[in-house]
Formats: structure tokens, sequence, C-alpha cells
């Protein structure tokens, strides 16, 4: 009788403006496309909320129709297709990851929104009421302070399994390969840090 991989559990980080991110978590989304034993939770961290100076009114605080900053409405529908959408959350991720670092549209654009939407076979309209009821950014807010208080995650792409976070920077796109090192190499506590000096590239 074959035996059943072991399905490995974990959550990666994500903010759409970041290209290593999209590395990361284009990669995790082909491998579990492809059959990959994994058991994947994406969850947000707004980059923009993690550079505001001291004292400044956080994202979340802050009404829906203010200026909230590069990639948080992009954040804020990714959880709205997530948490109402599963099943084309896939297409959403990668599409809005695609829109923002292959063809350099302004993720604050409600028209570039709503087109990935389309293209993911989701009616935008239903995206844009439940973005704007405030759950998603409820949710943003919850999930962003968990991150940094239980893991102390900073930035994206972090992997995050059995109490151990990993900040990891894949330089290339489609490198499964990589990645399946990387879910490998997350219990590997007796390393801290690993950096090259330079990139050689």
């Amino acid at each position: 009788m074959q035996e059943v991989p072991v399905r490995r559990q974990f959550a990666i980080t994500y903010d759409y403006l970041c290209p290593f991110a999209r590395n990361a978590n284009e990669a995790v989304v082909e491998a579990v496309q492809g059959g990959a034993p994994y058991d994947v939770t994406f969850a947000p961290f707004s980059l923009h909320h993690n550079s505001l100076p001291e004292g400044a009114t956080p994202v979340w605080d802050r009404p829906m129709d203010d200026d909230l900053g590069s990639g948080v409405m992009a954040l804020l529908w990714s959880i709205a297709v997530r948490d109402s959408y599963p099943e084309q959350f896939p297409s959403f991720h990668v599409g809005l990851f695609s829109a923002r670092h292959d063809d350099g549209v302004d993720l604050a654009d409600p028209g570039a929104l709503t087109a990935v939407a389309s293209t993911s076979g989701i009616d935008p309209a239903s995206i844009r009421a439940i973005a704007a009821s405030g759950v998603p950014m409820e949710t943003l807010r919850r999930e962003h302070t968990a991150l940094v208080t239980d893991h102390k995650v900073f930035g994206v792409p972090t992997f995050i399994s059995n109490g151990e976070s990993v900040f990891v920077r894949m330089m290339e796109r489609h490198r499964i390969d990589d990645l399946a090192k990387v879910v490998d190499m997350i219990d590997w506590t007796n390393v801290n840090e690993f950096k090259r000096t330079s990139v050689p590239r």
C-alpha cells in the first residue's frame, strides 16, 4: 500500500507590494495546485502600516474613505476573497501580484482590483461590498497584530510553522524546489541567521 505523505502545515505572510512575497507566495500556490502535501494559511501583513512613524494613526483606525496607503485596499480585497471565496483565492492572489509586478498597476485603484476579481471568476461588486463592510479591516488588524505579537514578524514573506518563524527571500519565481527546501528548514533552529553579504546577480 502506498504511503500517504504527511501534510505539512504552515502560514506565509504576504503584501502585494513586495516582489519577494510574490516569488514565495506564487511558488506556494503552484506547489499546492501541483499536489504538494501542504496545508497553507495565507496571512496578510501590511508593510504600509509597519512603516508608519511612531504615534501615527494605525491603518485600521482610519476611515475607509481615507487614504489608506499603498497596498492596503488590495489586502482588504484579498481577505474578502480568502474568507468568502476560498476556491477563487489562489487565482486572485496570484493575479494581484501579477498586476502589481508585471503590469505596474496601482493597487489602490478600484479598477485594477475589479479587473483581477473578474479574471478570477468573482463578482467584483460582491468583493467591493465585503471590503467596505469593515470586516476585512478588522481581520487585518487582528491578524497583523497577532503576527507581530506572537511571532515577531517584521516583513514578508515570513513562513510560520510549529512556533517557528522564518523570514525568507527567494530570488527566483516558480521555484517549487526552492520552496520545498525552505519548508524543510523552518524547524532547523540550530542556525539562527544565514545571510549573504552580497547578492550574486
